[in-house]
């Protein structure tokens, strides 16, 4: 397949099962939501290392909000529950409730939920007080600015981490400008994040590693500059490769977001360096869901 002189790689991205949730941070302006949204999800590009994969999925009006006020949607992922409910915890009491004029809310409900600011309140030395509203329990946490508002509890869902797609390019300057103009189409689509750098991971991981204390180490099949050293089948023009990875809450949203991406890489097309469409996978060993590059731009 070819698309626009951008050869589409008959190969499959290779994903996983995880534990989801969406919160929505809310502040007196959209600056300040903003600002506690990103330090809520910093950190947080791989479950590799960093516990959870999170990301900023989209700014929000005062009319899509609980509070009526500027909000951020954030989604993260766990590899499981448990998990999930450490990390939310930890960065809402770290991030949120620290940051000023910030209050805190569940975006998803489910049959199973997790703590949110159940734990949270404590910090409130006994002065804290609860409101159940429309049968979902807020409390009131009182802070040197005013009072820290948080939903208690907030759901979980099964979803879907490391959707996944490279873009082969002649120069590291025009792989960047591929990948940026894939993750601008990506960010309208709803349910999904791209938790790496801007999107963007130039460091794309394969399982294992020749030192035993790693569990992934550097893919050196795409590896521009190992050329002729491993087992690598790269063309002589292609000096650059990233790759932007996608977390959603079903296969489907993986889909979309994966289609408009690569769509927008191939409307550069080869006049701007752009060579080939691949995708990284195990030999389908590593997760259940397979996204066939082909099947998605057919």
């Amino acid at each position: 397949m070819i698309i626009n002189g951008v050869t589409i790689d008959e190969t499959f991205a290779e994903a996983f099962p995880m534990k989801a949730t969406r919160l929505i941070i809310t502040a007196h302006n959209a600056k300040w939501a903003m600002i506690s949204a990103q330090a809520f999800t910093g950190f947080a590009t791989s479950v590799i290392a960093c516990g959870c994969e999170a990301g900023v999925e989209r700014q929000l009006k005062g009319n899509e909000t609980p509070d009526g006020r500027p909000g951020v949607s954030i989604l993260i992922f766990a590899m499981g529950g448990k998990g999930l409910a450490k990390q939310v915890e930890t960065r809402s009491g770290q991030c949120v409730l620290t940051s000023p004029t910030s209050a805190l809310f569940s975006g998803l409900d489910s049959e199973k939920d997790i703590p949110l600011g159940q734990n949270l309140r404590y910090f409130g030395d006994g002065f804290q007080i609860s409101k159940v509203i429309d049968g979902k329990r807020y409390w009131r946490i009182p802070v040197m600015d005013g009072e820290f508002l948080t939903q208690e509890k907030t759901g979980v869902t099964a979803a879907v981490g490391g959707g996944n797609f490279l873009v082969l390019a002649e120069s590291q300057s025009q792989a960047l400008a591929a990948c940026e103009a894939a993750i601008e189409e990506m960010q309208k689509i709803p349910n999904v994040i791209m938790p790496f750098p801007g999107g963007v991971v130039r460091s794309g991981s394969k399982v294992g590693s020749k030192y035993k204390a790693l569990n992934a180490s550097t893919n050196d099949a795409f590896c521009p500059t190992l050329k002729g050293q491993t087992s690598n089948d790269l063309p002589a023009e292609v000096e650059s490769i990233m790759e932007i990875v996608i977390d959603g809450l079903t296969k489907e949203d993986i889909d979309k977001a994966m289609k408009v991406g690569i769509e927008a890489v191939c409307k550069l097309g080869s006049k701007e360096g752009v060579r080939r469409i691949s995708a990284g996978n195990y030999g389908g060993k590593l997760g259940p869901f397979h996204f066939h590059l082909q099947e998605i731009m057919s």
